[in-house]
């Protein structure tokens, strides 16, 4: 039965998506690029996608509107869609899911920046491209530990975007996820359809999310402490609430 499931949930994952980015190529076309309904569009997919896979989210606190980088920990490939449903920014991603069959050509069209993160060269034109965001209004997605991870509490944080903050004056809005299951962490090498197939053959997979309040601050050292303390106790927080 939960192969079955998983099968049903595949299809489902690729053929809702194909349909979502094809009306994204057809409004662009048609009506002219506009990224604000482009994202609108992604917002609807992630909302409806998830529970049809059986992802099951419970929010707290408030998602931003305004210009601000959310800084999260890093659980799944996941994290970036389960946060859209609620906040129409522009999460920065690793440059492989650009690859990804019909998922990267629809974050292409729909506000996302991509990252080789062993490039020196590519972290500075991501920062460069996260600047321009938060200066046309949009609030930007980063998950500074740089990787997926199973560990309580968070690792070391990248400093780029906490001095990115501090130098445009934007606030960090930090914002904490985990899982029920430490089996839906997808981390290491685990590869996008032997995951899939594995996990979401489930009955459900429980998430909770949790936004903060906005940090202000012109030492990005600060901010990054700041940021990093209270997730850390979000996370404890959810760990001691799922047991």
């Amino acid at each position: 039965m939960k192969k079955i499931r998983a099968f049903i949930r595949l299809f489902y994952f690729a053929g809702y998506t194909m349909l979502r980015v094809a009306q994204i190529t057809l409004s662009s076309l048609v009506l002219g690029e506009n990224l604000h309904r482009s994202m609108r569009i992604r917002k609807s997919w992630a909302r409806h996608l998830l529970p049809a896979i059986g992802v099951r989210i419970r929010t707290a606190g408030t998602p931003p509107d305004f210009p601000c980088i959310l800084m999260g920990n890093h659980r799944s490939y996941l994290d970036p869609i389960i946060l859209i449903c609620s906040v129409n920014a522009f999460p920065v991603s690793k440059a492989e899911v650009a690859s990804w069959p019909v998922i990267g050509y629809g974050a292409k069209l729909s506000g996302v920046l991509f990252l080789k993160r062993e490039s020196a060269s590519s972290r500075k034109r991501t920062l460069d491209g996260i600047a321009k965001k938060l200066r046309e209004g949009f609030p930007v997605i980063l998950f500074p530990e740089g990787t997926t991870h199973s560990k309580p509490t968070t690792i070391p944080f990248k400093s780029g975007g906490f001095k990115l903050a501090a130098a445009e004056h934007v606030p960090i809005v930090p914002v904490a996820i985990d899982f029920s299951s430490k089996e839906d962490h997808w981390i290491g090498n685990d590869t996008f359809l032997p995951h899939f197939l594995r996990r979401f053959g489930e009955r459900n997979m429980q998430v909770q999310v949790r936004f903060g309040d906005p940090i202000y601050g012109e030492d990005p050292l600060v901010l990054l402490e700041n940021a990093r303390n209270w997730i850390d106790f979000e996370l404890l927080d959810m760990q001691n609430k799922w047991t």
